[in-house]
């Protein structure tokens, strides 16, 4: 792919930054290089059929000091995430890093491991348990915690429990309550949206390398393998509760609606140690990621860092977190803690600030502050979560989308805005051309604004194109922020090379399974394609032999409802089956064996026929 070099608005931009932060200071480096044990004989984890899912080598060039390309605070970031191996935290707890966009935590138990939240990937999580049993012996797994409700806490579960065990009840499944429902209504409602727009967050499809993808902050990127998910089997419900697996006992901290919309923190006596599940690493999370979800809450957020504050850390001599590295000492740990608490605390009171005087969220990203103080902490900085999008986010946390100014309450939708301004500006040629003065000038925010413009108005406007994507690459080559440098650089490629559609699916059969029948059928009527079906008067029954429970489905003014009950007799059609079976038969497959009809298999082939197929490789940079 061409690649240019960066403009020297661009390589200025980047060289002050080394006079203005405090690259002296080495602290970052020392502890996450404590502890190193070893890694993997081949940094190359592949699938039964030889693809690769993770290759830690790919980020060897991340050494040295910063090239003109990148944003030397981001290339310091991405050198220390990209450390990959099993590292020692304290005697008895180990983790892995550097093999998946997550960190997986090793527990020893009297007799067992309890494993922290097992990444992505089953290929990576069992890759991670081999190298941890290669140095520490082979111990069985007692229990898996998963901290969150995010997939690369919860998907490699598949490689590291083996079904046997879980059915013997040998290992524990511990999660926060509404961890299944947030889990699955994330990975499945909006899945496939989101996993698109991960393509560009994460970078996963873009090559490697000091002019492409160079990490995404919070870790390198995500793992593309297999990905799965068990039903906890215990279910914490309050802060301080207090559970032991195989002789360690474990307290926890219940967080929800912070970084994940189910989270919590626990305490290890016997280690005196602190797990922070994602609340309190060491950059500035997302309060509305890039890809899309629920806007959280810097506010509660604050809050429950204070409570951890308070409940934990003169108990702990060491603090981990499910990215990044550990922070030892309780002093530290009290200051780390300290930190991020002000920053979300800060971020959320200020905004609100702003709000009050009559501030849109665009207009308060562009002039918001961090103190001083919190600046000069490279914990603060913004290489996955930005000031810039978070305030943004709790605008629209609070206001929503819409500013208050009523001309911008109904505007046209971006391609025919684009086609008006275009026509307004002179044509697609005039816009270019201002595009270019821009590019010229360095302000590549207002070339990238002209030119999105062109390519909604004139898609096939190869030059147009061609400096949109030359604009992208310079903003990327200046952003701090891994996610943005990644959209940036993903954008670049689908312009000069096409759409690379999406890396990673979101999901999966595995997942898919633990869906509840409630679950289920909401899953299916967001596929409902409403118009098609606003004729349709359907209605029938549905019978899950392996659950024991029936359904009364009906299908009016383009709207699936189901109530549960015993079928009456009185719907057209009764479908019996288990709920695998069912999930065969959402995905049109009417003919196989395991279902049996009682009636008019037509009102089933009507559903079925109205039903969308999502769509993983829309596009997103072009119309």
């Amino acid at each position: 792919m061409k690649q240019n070099d960066p403009t020297p608005s661009i390589a200025d931009a980047n060289r002050a930054l080394l006079d203005t932060l405090p690259f002296a200071d080495t602290a970052d480096f020392e502890d996450a290089e404590r502890g190193f044990l070893g890694t993997l004989d081949d940094p190359v984890i592949r699938v039964d059929d030889g693809k690769p899912v993770w290759d830690a080598s790919t980020y060897d060039f991340v050494e040295g000091d910063a090239p003109a390309t990148v944003n030397p605070s981001l290339w310091r970031q991405s050198r220390l995430v990209a450390r990959h191996g099993l590292f020692e935290v304290v005697e008895g707890i180990y983790q892995v890093r550097g093999l998946d966009l997550s960190v997986m935590t090793f527990i020893e138990s009297d007799n067992g491991v309890i494993l922290v939240d097992p990444l992505i990937s089953r290929e990576t999580a069992a890759a991670a348990l081999a190298l941890y049993r290669k140095h520490r012996g082979d111990r069985p797994v007692v229990a898996v915690i998963f901290s969150h409700s995010h997939i690369d806490h919860f998907g490699g579960v598949l490689g590291v429990v083996e079904s046997a065990d879980l059915e013997a009840r040998r290992v524990q499944i511990v999660a926060p309550h509404g961890f299944l429902e947030h889990a699955i209504a994330e990975n499945v409602y909006a899945g496939t949206a989101m996993a698109r727009r991960a393509g560009y967050m994460y970078g996963a499809a873009l090559d490697r390398g000091p002019a492409g993808q160079v990490g995404a902050g919070l870790g390198q990127t995500t793992s593309t393998g297999n990905t799965g998910i068990l039903v906890p089997t215990l279910d914490v419900r309050e802060t301080g509760e207090r559970h032991t697996f195989d002789g360690v006992e474990i307290e926890f901290q219940l967080a929800p609606g912070t970084e994940a919309p189910s989270e919590m923190h626990f305490h290890i006596p016997r280690y005196r140690a602190l797990c922070m599940a994602e609340n309190a690493t060491h950059n500035l999370h997302n309060l509305l990621t890039l890809r899309g979800a629920v806007v959280r809450d810097p506010h509660v957020w604050s809050k429950y860092l204070t409570e951890a504050i308070e409940r934990y850390a003169d108990a702990s001599d060491v603090l981990f977190a499910s990215h990044h590295w550990p922070t030892w000492g309780t002093e530290r740990i009290r200051h780390f803690l300290g930190v991020q608490r002000d920053l979300y605390g800060y971020l959320h009171d200020q905004t609100l600030r702003y709000i009050n005087q009559g501030f849109t969220g665009a207009e308060i990203a562009e002039v918001f502050e961090l103190p001083p103080a919190l600046v000069a902490e490279w914990s603060t900085h913004g290489y996955y979560g930005s000031v810039s999008h978070n305030v943004k986010a709790i605008y629209q946390r609070y206001m929503g989308w819409f500013d208050g100014n009523p001309a911008r309450l109904w505007p046209h939708p971006p391609q025919a805005l684009a086609e008006r301004y275009v026509a307004a500006i002179g044509g697609v040629d005039r816009v270019v051309e201002l595009a270019q003065e821009a590019y010229d000038a360095g302000d590549f925010r207002w070339a990238a604004t002209l030119l999105d413009h062109a390519v909604f108005a004139e898609p096939g406007n190869d030059a147009a194109k061609a400096l949109y994507a030359d604009t992208l690459e310079q903003l990327a080559y200046g952003s701090e922020n891994g996610t943005w440098r990644n959209f940036f650089l993903s954008g670049a490629t689908e312009l000069r090379e096409g759409n690379f559609g999406t890396p990673t699916t979101a999901n999966a059969p595995a997942i898919l399974l633990q869906l509840s029948p409630e679950q289920l059928f909401d899953a299916v009527a967001i596929r409902v394609n409403g118009p098609k079906a606003w004729d349709l008067d359907l209605a029938f029954d549905i019978t899950l032999t392996d659950l024991g429970r029936s359904f009364h489905l009906t299908l009016r003014n383009g709207v699936l409802i189901y109530v549960e009950r015993e079928p009456s007799g009185d719907a057209p059609l009764h479908l019996t089956l288990s709920k695998p079976r069912l999930l065969t038969l959402v995905g049109g497959d009417t003919e196989s064996d395991g279902l049996t009809v009682d009636g008019d298999l037509g009102v089933l082939r009507s559903l079925v026929g109205v039903l969308d197929q999502d769509d993983p490789d829309f596009d997103i940079v072009v119309p």
